[in-house]
């Protein structure tokens, strides 16, 4: 339940941010952003918190390389969809929510892996304190 609690977010922290609907922050932000610039930045500001949360924890815990490795095992799968005709790719609203997807997957697998890492292990991974 809590790696599908951290990857919803994720994708809501994406998809708030820029979909293929006229309802994300940067289409509004360039239509009335001029109007309500406080507004804009207050979100703009916290949106750039989540993603920083979001992507020094998967840095820190499966790094870039990681990373890359994840978004290709996810590709890898949407591959295989399309070549069982299970997915098409004609349409480009279709592609940007399949991106929104994988790179929610990432983020939520790289905030979840120290809590996988721990149950499979045993061992927990500790942030470096200098003291």
């Amino acid at each position: 339940m809590g790696f599908i609690l951290r990857w919803v977010c994720a994708f809501v922290l994406l998809a708030a941010t820029f979909n293929p609907t006229e309802f994300n922050y940067v289409n509004w932000a360039r239509d009335q952003g001029a109007a309500h610039l406080s507004v804009a930045v207050l979100l703009g500001l916290l949106l750039f918190i989540g993603y920083l949360i979001y992507l020094r924890a998967t840095l820190r815990s499966i790094g870039g390389f990681g990373m890359m490795l994840v978004l290709a095992v996810v590709g890898a799968g949407l591959w295989v969809l399309y070549d069982f005709g299970i997915l098409r790719l004609d349409n480009s609203d279709s592609n940007l929510w399949l991106s929104l997807i994988a790179l929610s997957f990432v983020l939520g697998i790289g905030l979840s892996w120290s809590h996988v890492r721990r149950a499979l292990s045993g061992q927990s991974d500790m942030d470096d304190v200098d003291e």
